[in-house]
Protein backbone atom coordinates (compact mmCIF):
# COMPACT_ATOMS: atom_id res chain seq x y z
CA UNK A 1 0.00 0.00 0.00
CA UNK A 2 1.02 3.52 -0.69
CA UNK A 3 2.06 5.10 2.31
CA UNK A 4 0.58 8.78 1.64
CA UNK A 5 -2.20 7.41 -0.79
CA UNK A 6 -5.02 8.29 1.92
CA UNK A 7 -3.69 11.57 2.74
CA UNK A 8 -6.30 13.49 0.89
CA UNK A 9 -8.81 11.83 2.51
CA UNK A 10 -7.72 12.33 5.92
CA UNK A 11 -6.38 16.04 5.32
CA UNK A 12 -8.60 16.89 8.00
CA UNK A 13 -8.17 14.46 10.48
CA UNK A 14 -4.20 13.89 10.17
CA UNK A 15 -1.52 16.63 11.13
CA UNK A 16 -0.35 18.66 8.83
CA UNK A 17 3.26 17.29 9.83
CA UNK A 18 1.69 13.73 8.61
CA UNK A 19 0.78 15.18 5.54
CA UNK A 20 3.88 16.31 4.29
CA UNK A 21 6.18 14.00 5.17
CA UNK A 22 8.50 13.73 2.00
CA UNK A 23 7.54 10.97 -0.65
CA UNK A 24 10.78 10.89 -2.49
CA UNK A 25 14.55 11.39 -1.95
CA UNK A 26 13.63 14.88 -4.23
CA UNK A 27 11.22 16.02 -1.81
CA UNK A 28 13.59 15.45 1.34
CA UNK A 29 15.08 18.45 3.06
CA UNK A 30 18.55 18.70 4.54
CA UNK A 31 21.20 16.14 5.28
CA UNK A 32 22.82 16.46 2.16
CA UNK A 33 25.80 15.19 3.74
CA UNK A 34 24.28 11.36 3.51
CA UNK A 35 21.59 11.57 0.77
CA UNK A 36 22.83 14.27 -1.32
CA UNK A 37 23.90 13.25 -4.78
CA UNK A 38 26.27 10.71 -5.39
CA UNK A 39 26.06 10.60 -1.57
CA UNK A 40 26.26 6.26 -0.35
CA UNK A 41 22.73 6.04 1.31
CA UNK A 42 20.73 7.81 -1.80
CA UNK A 43 22.75 5.34 -4.30
CA UNK A 44 21.93 2.49 -2.03
CA UNK A 45 18.01 3.24 -1.78
CA UNK A 46 18.33 3.91 -5.88
CA UNK A 47 19.80 0.92 -6.12
CA UNK A 48 17.84 -1.49 -3.56
CA UNK A 49 20.74 -2.34 -2.00
CA UNK A 50 20.53 -1.60 1.68
CA UNK A 51 21.84 -3.43 4.52
CA UNK A 52 20.56 -2.67 7.96
CA UNK A 53 20.83 0.79 8.80
CA UNK A 54 20.58 2.91 12.17
CA UNK A 55 19.59 6.84 11.87
CA UNK A 56 20.26 8.96 14.66
CA UNK A 57 19.18 12.57 14.94
CA UNK A 58 17.37 14.73 17.14
CA UNK A 59 13.07 14.49 16.83
CA UNK A 60 12.69 16.17 13.35
CA UNK A 61 15.34 15.42 11.38
CA UNK A 62 13.71 13.54 9.16
CA UNK A 63 14.28 9.60 10.39
CA UNK A 64 10.74 8.27 10.24
CA UNK A 65 10.48 10.16 6.58
CA UNK A 66 13.49 8.68 5.25
CA UNK A 67 12.52 5.12 6.07
CA UNK A 68 8.94 5.49 4.91
CA UNK A 69 10.78 7.25 1.55
CA UNK A 70 13.41 4.08 1.73
CA UNK A 71 9.55 2.32 1.85
CA UNK A 72 8.39 3.55 -1.32
CA UNK A 73 11.62 3.64 -3.79
CA UNK A 74 12.72 0.08 -2.94
CA UNK A 75 11.04 -3.35 -3.71
CA UNK A 76 10.98 -4.86 -0.08
CA UNK A 77 8.11 -5.20 1.88
CA UNK A 78 7.70 -2.53 4.68
CA UNK A 79 7.01 -3.58 8.35
CA UNK A 80 7.11 -0.99 11.21
CA UNK A 81 7.38 -1.60 14.50
CA UNK A 82 7.89 0.81 17.33
CA UNK A 83 9.56 -0.30 20.47
CA UNK A 84 7.58 1.45 23.21
CA UNK A 85 4.64 -0.76 22.53
CA UNK A 86 6.31 -4.06 20.59
CA UNK A 87 7.83 -6.85 22.06
CA UNK A 88 10.13 -10.32 21.41
CA UNK A 89 6.79 -11.78 20.39
CA UNK A 90 5.87 -9.36 17.46
CA UNK A 91 9.94 -9.04 16.38
CA UNK A 92 9.65 -13.18 16.50
CA UNK A 93 6.38 -13.09 13.86
CA UNK A 94 7.76 -10.33 11.71
CA UNK A 95 11.12 -12.99 10.85
CA UNK A 96 8.59 -15.56 11.02
CA UNK A 97 6.92 -14.01 7.96
CA UNK A 98 9.92 -12.15 6.27
CA UNK A 99 11.71 -15.77 6.24
CA UNK A 100 8.59 -17.12 4.29
CA UNK A 101 8.46 -14.81 2.08
CA UNK A 102 11.97 -14.78 1.35
CA UNK A 103 12.01 -18.56 1.08
CA UNK A 104 8.96 -18.80 -1.40
CA UNK A 105 8.76 -15.16 -2.99
CA UNK A 106 12.17 -14.44 -2.83
CA UNK A 107 11.14 -11.33 -1.10
CA UNK A 108 13.09 -9.34 0.92
CA UNK A 109 11.85 -7.38 4.04
CA UNK A 110 12.94 -3.95 5.63
CA UNK A 111 11.80 -3.65 9.27
CA UNK A 112 11.85 -0.20 10.42
CA UNK A 113 12.08 0.18 14.02
CA UNK A 114 11.14 3.21 15.85
CA UNK A 115 12.78 4.63 18.86
CA UNK A 116 15.07 1.56 18.70
CA UNK A 117 17.29 2.84 21.68
CA UNK A 118 13.71 1.47 23.56
CA UNK A 119 14.34 -1.90 23.02
CA UNK A 120 16.52 -3.96 26.03
CA UNK A 121 18.75 -6.46 25.64
CA UNK A 122 16.64 -9.53 24.89
CA UNK A 123 14.58 -8.02 22.18
CA UNK A 124 18.03 -6.42 20.46
CA UNK A 125 19.10 -10.21 20.85
CA UNK A 126 16.27 -11.63 19.09
CA UNK A 127 17.07 -9.72 16.14
CA UNK A 128 20.40 -10.70 16.30
CA UNK A 129 20.11 -13.56 14.09
CA UNK A 130 17.69 -12.52 10.96
CA UNK A 131 19.87 -9.47 10.76
CA UNK A 132 23.14 -11.65 10.43
CA UNK A 133 21.50 -13.47 7.87
CA UNK A 134 20.04 -11.30 6.30
CA UNK A 135 16.28 -12.39 6.55
CA UNK A 136 15.17 -8.84 7.76
CA UNK A 137 16.92 -5.39 6.99
CA UNK A 138 16.66 -3.59 9.67
CA UNK A 139 16.42 0.26 10.01
CA UNK A 140 16.31 1.31 13.30
CA UNK A 141 15.31 5.19 13.92
CA UNK A 142 17.01 6.41 17.43
CA UNK A 143 17.57 10.23 19.46
CA UNK A 144 19.97 8.77 21.70
CA UNK A 145 23.62 7.59 20.63
CA UNK A 146 23.52 4.01 19.78
CA UNK A 147 26.76 3.77 21.03
CA UNK A 148 25.91 3.64 24.15
CA UNK A 149 21.78 2.11 23.99
CA UNK A 150 22.09 -0.33 20.97
CA UNK A 151 24.18 -3.98 21.70
CA UNK A 152 27.61 -4.03 20.23
CA UNK A 153 26.90 -7.22 18.04
CA UNK A 154 23.63 -5.22 16.73
CA UNK A 155 26.22 -2.25 16.10
CA UNK A 156 28.55 -4.26 14.20
CA UNK A 157 26.30 -5.39 11.83
CA UNK A 158 24.68 -2.03 10.64
CA UNK A 159 25.57 0.59 9.00
CA UNK A 160 24.96 4.06 11.25
CA UNK A 161 23.74 7.21 9.41
CA UNK A 162 23.91 10.48 12.03
CA UNK A 163 21.24 12.94 10.87
CA UNK A 164 21.83 16.64 11.87
CA UNK A 165 18.99 19.13 13.14
CA UNK A 166 17.82 21.00 9.98
CA UNK A 167 18.33 24.30 9.51
CA UNK A 168 16.46 27.46 9.46
CA UNK A 169 16.81 27.61 5.52
CA UNK A 170 15.72 23.74 5.40
CA UNK A 171 13.09 23.98 7.94
CA UNK A 172 11.88 27.48 5.78
CA UNK A 173 11.88 25.69 2.52
CA UNK A 174 9.33 22.63 4.09
CA UNK A 175 7.07 25.36 5.27
CA UNK A 176 6.97 27.30 2.07
CA UNK A 177 6.10 23.82 0.20
CA UNK A 178 3.10 23.57 3.03
CA UNK A 179 1.60 26.64 2.20
CA UNK A 180 1.90 25.72 -1.55
CA UNK A 181 0.78 22.29 -1.75
CA UNK A 182 -3.35 21.97 -2.74
CA UNK A 183 -3.68 18.25 -1.69
CA UNK A 184 -1.31 17.24 1.69
CA UNK A 185 -0.83 21.06 2.79
CA UNK A 186 -2.56 24.43 2.97
CA UNK A 187 -2.40 25.50 -0.41
CA UNK A 188 -6.61 25.68 -0.54
CA UNK A 189 -6.46 28.02 1.75
CA UNK A 190 -5.94 32.09 1.23
CA UNK A 191 -3.27 32.40 4.19
CA UNK A 192 -1.15 35.88 4.32
CA UNK A 193 1.79 35.38 6.53
CA UNK A 194 5.38 37.35 5.75
CA UNK A 195 8.43 35.27 4.87
CA UNK A 196 10.22 37.08 7.97
CA UNK A 197 7.56 35.35 9.96
CA UNK A 198 7.96 32.31 8.13
CA UNK A 199 11.57 32.33 9.03
CA UNK A 200 10.33 33.48 12.62
CA UNK A 201 8.96 30.05 12.94
CA UNK A 202 12.19 27.92 11.39
CA UNK A 203 14.73 30.10 14.14
CA UNK A 204 12.02 28.81 16.91
CA UNK A 205 11.49 25.32 15.84
CA UNK A 206 15.26 24.65 16.65
CA UNK A 207 15.95 22.22 13.90
CA UNK A 208 12.73 20.16 14.15
CA UNK A 209 10.64 20.24 11.21
CA UNK A 210 7.80 18.83 13.20
CA UNK A 211 7.61 21.78 15.81
CA UNK A 212 7.58 24.23 12.71
CA UNK A 213 4.63 22.32 10.84
CA UNK A 214 2.58 21.78 14.06
CA UNK A 215 2.75 25.74 14.98
CA UNK A 216 1.98 26.81 11.09
CA UNK A 217 -0.98 24.40 10.98
CA UNK A 218 -2.17 25.61 14.75
CA UNK A 219 -1.60 29.50 13.49
CA UNK A 220 -3.84 29.10 10.40
CA UNK A 221 -6.42 26.78 12.29
CA UNK A 222 -6.99 29.07 15.27
CA UNK A 223 -7.17 32.62 12.83
CA UNK A 224 -10.45 33.12 11.68
CA UNK A 225 -10.69 34.83 8.42
CA UNK A 226 -11.12 38.45 7.43
CA UNK A 227 -13.49 39.43 5.55
CA UNK A 228 -11.83 39.23 2.26
CA UNK A 229 -11.68 35.46 3.24
CA UNK A 230 -7.80 35.47 3.80
CA UNK A 231 -6.12 34.24 6.94
CA UNK A 232 -3.01 36.60 8.25
CA UNK A 233 -0.68 35.42 10.11
CA UNK A 234 1.54 37.63 12.33
CA UNK A 235 4.32 37.31 14.73
CA UNK A 236 2.23 37.67 17.48
CA UNK A 237 -0.08 34.84 16.25
CA UNK A 238 3.09 32.79 15.61
CA UNK A 239 4.07 33.35 19.31
CA UNK A 240 0.87 32.66 20.82
CA UNK A 241 0.88 29.18 18.44
CA UNK A 242 4.24 28.09 19.91
CA UNK A 243 3.38 29.05 23.30
CA UNK A 244 7.40 28.71 24.60
CA UNK A 245 10.42 27.71 22.36
CA UNK A 246 10.76 23.99 24.01
CA UNK A 247 14.10 23.76 25.36
CA UNK A 248 15.99 20.85 23.78
CA UNK A 249 17.54 18.78 26.49
CA UNK A 250 17.14 15.17 27.36
CA UNK A 251 19.18 14.58 30.80
CA UNK A 252 19.05 10.87 29.75
CA UNK A 253 20.18 11.58 26.17
CA UNK A 254 22.98 12.56 23.94
CA UNK A 255 21.96 16.05 23.55
CA UNK A 256 23.19 16.39 27.93
CA UNK A 257 26.43 14.93 26.84
CA UNK A 258 26.59 17.50 24.11
CA UNK A 259 25.66 20.45 26.63
CA UNK A 260 27.78 19.27 29.03
CA UNK A 261 30.60 19.38 26.99
CA UNK A 262 30.38 22.88 25.44
CA UNK A 263 29.77 23.55 29.06
CA UNK A 264 33.46 22.66 30.09
CA UNK A 265 35.13 23.55 27.02
CA UNK A 266 33.81 26.91 27.30
CA UNK A 267 35.65 26.81 31.12
CA UNK A 268 38.22 25.37 30.00
CA UNK A 269 38.88 27.91 27.11
CA UNK A 270 38.68 30.76 29.01
CA UNK A 271 35.17 32.07 28.17
CA UNK A 272 32.77 33.13 30.81
CA UNK A 273 30.03 34.15 28.70
CA UNK A 274 29.80 30.95 26.93
CA UNK A 275 30.33 29.04 30.05
CA UNK A 276 27.39 30.93 32.30
CA UNK A 277 25.04 30.64 28.78
CA UNK A 278 25.63 26.44 28.86
CA UNK A 279 25.14 26.80 32.91
CA UNK A 280 21.68 28.63 32.10
CA UNK A 281 20.98 25.96 29.48
CA UNK A 282 21.05 23.57 32.15
CA UNK A 283 19.09 24.99 34.91
CA UNK A 284 16.51 25.70 32.57
CA UNK A 285 16.10 22.55 31.59
CA UNK A 286 15.87 20.69 35.16
CA UNK A 287 19.55 19.20 35.15
CA UNK A 288 20.53 18.05 38.36
CA UNK A 289 22.22 20.62 40.51
CA UNK A 290 24.39 17.87 42.08
CA UNK A 291 25.51 16.62 38.99
CA UNK A 292 26.16 20.29 37.42
CA UNK A 293 28.06 21.18 40.59
CA UNK A 294 30.57 17.64 40.34
CA UNK A 295 31.27 18.71 36.73
CA UNK A 296 32.56 22.42 38.03
CA UNK A 297 34.95 20.47 40.78
CA UNK A 298 36.24 18.09 38.47
CA UNK A 299 36.77 21.06 35.90
CA UNK A 300 38.51 22.95 38.43
CA UNK A 301 41.10 20.27 39.73
CA UNK A 302 41.23 18.69 35.99
CA UNK A 303 41.81 22.12 33.80
CA UNK A 304 42.71 25.26 36.26
CA UNK A 305 44.59 22.30 38.90
CA UNK A 306 47.75 24.11 40.26
CA UNK A 307 47.63 27.75 38.34
CA UNK A 308 45.12 28.55 40.47
CA UNK A 309 44.23 26.26 43.64
CA UNK A 310 41.68 28.42 44.85
CA UNK A 311 39.36 27.37 42.30
CA UNK A 312 39.04 23.79 43.29
CA UNK A 313 38.03 25.54 47.03
CA UNK A 314 35.29 27.78 45.63
CA UNK A 315 34.05 24.95 43.20
CA UNK A 316 33.91 22.85 46.28
CA UNK A 317 32.19 25.43 48.31
CA UNK A 318 29.60 25.84 45.73
CA UNK A 319 28.88 22.31 45.61
CA UNK A 320 28.60 22.55 49.39
CA UNK A 321 25.90 25.37 48.41
CA UNK A 322 24.01 23.53 46.39
CA UNK A 323 23.53 20.56 49.03
CA UNK A 324 22.45 23.04 51.75
CA UNK A 325 20.02 25.61 49.64
CA UNK A 326 19.22 23.74 46.33
CA UNK A 327 17.77 25.83 43.47
CA UNK A 328 17.05 28.29 42.46
CA UNK A 329 19.21 30.01 44.94
CA UNK A 330 22.14 27.85 44.26
CA UNK A 331 22.27 29.23 40.90
CA UNK A 332 24.16 31.81 42.34
CA UNK A 333 27.17 30.27 44.09
CA UNK A 334 27.58 27.85 40.81
CA UNK A 335 27.58 31.32 38.72
CA UNK A 336 30.48 32.60 40.65
CA UNK A 337 32.66 29.48 41.05
CA UNK A 338 31.71 28.69 37.12
CA UNK A 339 32.88 32.58 36.31
CA UNK A 340 36.14 32.71 38.36
CA UNK A 341 36.99 28.93 36.97
CA UNK A 342 36.58 30.22 33.38
CA UNK A 343 38.34 33.26 34.34
CA UNK A 344 41.27 31.57 35.68
CA UNK A 345 44.41 30.72 34.26
CA UNK A 346 44.57 27.02 33.08
CA UNK A 347 46.80 24.11 33.46
CA UNK A 348 46.10 19.97 33.17
CA UNK A 349 49.49 19.04 34.95
CA UNK A 350 47.91 17.45 37.66
CA UNK A 351 45.83 14.95 35.55
CA UNK A 352 48.93 14.48 32.96
CA UNK A 353 51.25 14.00 35.86
CA UNK A 354 48.69 11.23 37.47
CA UNK A 355 47.58 9.77 34.33
CA UNK A 356 51.27 9.44 33.36
CA UNK A 357 52.13 7.97 36.98
CA UNK A 358 49.18 5.32 36.57
CA UNK A 359 50.06 4.22 33.06
CA UNK A 360 53.72 3.60 34.30
CA UNK A 361 52.51 1.24 37.41
CA UNK A 362 49.79 -0.60 34.92
CA UNK A 363 52.63 -1.30 32.52
CA UNK A 364 55.65 -1.86 34.40
CA UNK A 365 56.92 -3.99 36.87
CA UNK A 366 56.19 -2.74 40.59
CA UNK A 367 59.87 -2.54 42.02
CA UNK A 368 60.25 -2.91 45.85
CA UNK A 369 60.22 0.45 48.20
CA UNK A 370 63.45 1.77 48.57
CA UNK A 371 65.26 0.55 52.05
CA UNK A 372 65.78 4.10 53.21
CA UNK A 373 61.95 4.73 52.76
CA UNK A 374 60.49 2.38 54.26
CA UNK A 375 58.40 2.03 57.49
CA UNK A 376 60.53 2.06 60.73
CA UNK A 377 57.85 2.95 63.40
CA UNK A 378 57.84 -0.47 64.20
CA UNK A 379 59.95 -3.24 66.37
CA UNK A 380 62.27 -5.09 64.31
CA UNK A 381 62.47 -2.45 61.69
CA UNK A 382 65.86 -1.36 62.67
CA UNK A 383 67.39 -5.02 62.06
CA UNK A 384 65.90 -4.97 59.01
CA UNK A 385 68.19 -1.73 57.93
CA UNK A 386 64.44 -0.20 57.71
CA UNK A 387 64.81 3.33 57.26
CA UNK A 388 68.16 3.48 57.39
CA UNK A 389 70.33 6.51 55.94
CA UNK A 390 66.90 8.16 55.30
CA UNK A 391 67.68 12.12 55.73
CA UNK A 392 64.98 14.19 57.17
CA UNK A 393 64.12 17.41 54.93
CA UNK A 394 63.71 19.63 57.96
CA UNK A 395 67.14 19.00 59.30
CA UNK A 396 68.40 20.80 55.66
CA UNK A 397 68.46 24.62 54.54
CA UNK A 398 65.12 25.21 53.04
CA UNK A 399 63.68 21.72 54.66
CA UNK A 400 65.20 19.79 51.71
CA UNK A 401 67.63 17.56 50.61
CA UNK A 402 68.32 15.63 47.55
CA UNK A 403 67.97 12.37 47.91
CA UNK A 404 65.66 9.19 45.98
CA UNK A 405 62.42 9.20 46.45
CA UNK A 406 61.34 6.79 43.37
CA UNK A 407 62.15 3.05 43.10
CA UNK A 408 66.27 2.56 42.04
CA UNK A 409 65.33 1.94 38.32
CA UNK A 410 62.98 4.65 37.73
CA UNK A 411 65.01 7.60 40.03
CA UNK A 412 64.83 10.33 37.93
CA UNK A 413 61.31 9.67 35.77
CA UNK A 414 59.21 12.81 36.11
CA UNK A 415 55.84 12.50 36.20
CA UNK A 416 55.03 16.24 37.30
CA UNK A 417 55.37 19.19 34.55
CA UNK A 418 54.78 22.70 36.04
CA UNK A 419 52.43 24.93 34.14
CA UNK A 420 54.14 28.19 32.93
CA UNK A 421 51.06 30.57 34.66
CA UNK A 422 49.69 31.87 37.71
CA UNK A 423 50.75 29.99 41.07
CA UNK A 424 52.18 27.16 39.00
CA UNK A 425 55.00 29.47 37.81
CA UNK A 426 55.74 30.49 41.34
CA UNK A 427 55.66 26.39 41.80
CA UNK A 428 57.99 25.92 38.80
CA UNK A 429 60.53 28.35 39.47
CA UNK A 430 60.54 27.18 43.73
CA UNK A 431 61.65 23.79 42.29
CA UNK A 432 64.01 25.08 40.11
CA UNK A 433 65.81 26.63 42.85
CA UNK A 434 65.67 23.70 44.61
CA UNK A 435 67.58 21.71 42.36
CA UNK A 436 70.02 24.28 41.00
CA UNK A 437 70.86 24.82 44.41
CA UNK A 438 71.03 22.04 46.38
CA UNK A 439 71.32 19.13 44.02
CA UNK A 440 75.03 20.88 43.05
CA UNK A 441 75.67 20.04 46.52
CA UNK A 442 75.36 23.71 47.99
CA UNK A 443 73.30 22.37 51.49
Amino acid sequence: MNLFENARDDKENRPLAFRMRPRSLDEFFGQEDIVGENKLLRRAIKADRLQSLIFYGPPGSGKTSLAQIIALETKANFVKLNAVTSGVKDIREVIKKAKSDKDIYNKKTILFIDEIHRFNKSQQDALLPSVENGTVIMVGATTENPYFEVNSPLLSRSRIFRLNELSADNIFSILKNALNDKERGLGELKIDIYDKDLKFIAELADGDARVALNTLELAVLTTPQNKNGIIKIDKDIIEDSMQKKIINYDKKGDNHYDIVSAFIKSMRGSDPDAAVYWLARMIVAGEDPRFIARRVVIHAAEDVGLADPTALILAESAARAVEQIGFPEARIPLAEAVIYIASAPKSNSVIKAIDSAVNYVENNHQDKVPVHLRDSHYSGAEDLGHGLNYKYPHDYPDNYVKQNYLPDNISNKQFYQPGSLGREKQTAEFLRYLHEKHDKGED
